[in-house]
């Protein structure tokens, strides 16, 4: 039986940007789609590190999160100061929208310092910016073959290292897909 792609947007779904974006935010990008309707779409990108420390607001919050490891990624190119929080804990739903099976977004400041000072290692990415699209605009770009959707999975987006996961998704997702993975970054080595 041949593979299947999968084809369905929906939220929860991994949009993995194809080798024809080969410049800006977007080249190699993983979104996890968070809401998807006939209005619009909105999601926040997982693979590309944002490489500071913690912001000085939350420590001068909380002196104790001063050694704490964050990992903080660019959500996208929308508002790119606001912080969205995509983390594993149900605790708070009046407060979280969940994104798919052991995926949640939201939470205030109270919920980052609790769930940083408690773990040692959470699975939470700090996300400043995002990614919307008004309604069908998506579906174009998909239709136009500029996306490539994936059912998203919580270890890919807390444990895959982040400048593996486009690559990662590709191969598991197999054939074609898979021999994109290993085109280079660079075509001119190839």
């Amino acid at each position: 039986m041949a593979h299947t792609p999968y084809c369905e947007l929906g939220k929860g779904t991994f949009l993995i940007a194809s080798p024809e974006i080969d410049s800006g935010l977007f080249k190699r990008a993983v979104i996890i789609l968070c809401e998807h309707s006939s209005t619009g779409s909105f999601g926040l990108i997982v693979n590309k590190q944002l490489d500071m420390g913690i912001p000085e607001d939350l420590i001068e919050a909380d002196a104790s999160l001063a050694g704490e490891e964050l990992q903080m990624r660019i959500g996208g190119p929308l508002q790119s100061n606001q912080m969205m929080l995509l983390h594993n804990n149900n605790d708070i739903p009046d407060q979280t929208l969940q994104v798919t099976k052991g995926v949640y977004l939201g939470g205030d400041l109270e919920f980052l310092q609790g769930t940083l000072s408690a773990n040692k290692e959470p699975d939470l990415l700090l996300c400043l910016g995002y990614c919307g699209w008004l309604g069908g605009k998506l579906e174009r770009e998909f239709l136009d073959g500029d996306w490539f959707v994936t059912p998203a999975k919580p270890g890919h987006i807390f444990k895959t290292q982040p400048e593996h996961l486009w690559a990662t998704l590709l191969k598991e997702m197999g054939g074609k897909y898979a021999s994109l993975a290993v085109i280079p970054d660079d075509l001119t080595q190839n």
